[in-house]
């Protein structure tokens, strides 16, 4: 009886260990996107996932000159993983993956404080990339930022 409770037990923790996420579900964000909007274009640019981290940057550029930017990381925490950014080189914040089917990945606030609650990443086809971002005003009003981007070739 030992034997096949001990079975079991190894036969459930393997199925757990291969249900983990793993970076490497964001290897089609390697790359750069693009978005222009107007005189505005905004770039995102992420490196190829290691085992443990995807780096990224994003900046806004109008005329010739950056207007915003950001740090970006994507990591693997135990069995968990983070988007993490940085806008305008603040301190960062963590965003843990709470779902991801079908190239849709959401991330939410890991404190609840944050201004920013969720943010969404949709890979739209080889070339094109949707991101979302929600959250609550200063005055408590909701609102929300989207972003297409395509591939830069």
């Amino acid at each position: 009886m030992r034997r096949i409770v001990a079975a079991f037990l190894v036969g459930m923790a393997a199925t757990a260990s291969a249900q983990q996420p793993d970076l490497k579900m964001f290897s089609w964000l390697a790359g750069v996107w693009e978005m222009t909007d107007g005189s505005r274009t905004v770039e995102e640019q992420w490196t190829a996932p290691t085992a443990n981290a995807l780096i990224g940057m994003s900046r806004t550029v109008a005329g010739d000159r950056t207007m915003e930017f950001e740090f970006l990381r994507i990591e693997q925490r135990g069995g968990d993983i983070f988007y993490i950014p940085q806008p305008g080189g603040r301190p960062p914040v963590a965003f843990r993956l709470a779902s991801s089917d079908g190239g849709r990945y959401i991330f939410e606030s890991t404190t609840g404080e944050d201004r920013v609650k969720r943010i969404e990443y949709r890979r739209e086809g080889d070339d094109g990339l949707y991101a979302r971002l929600e959250g609550v005003q200063g005055g408590g009003a909701p609102f929300a930022l989207e972003y297409r981007y395509r591939r830069r070739k």
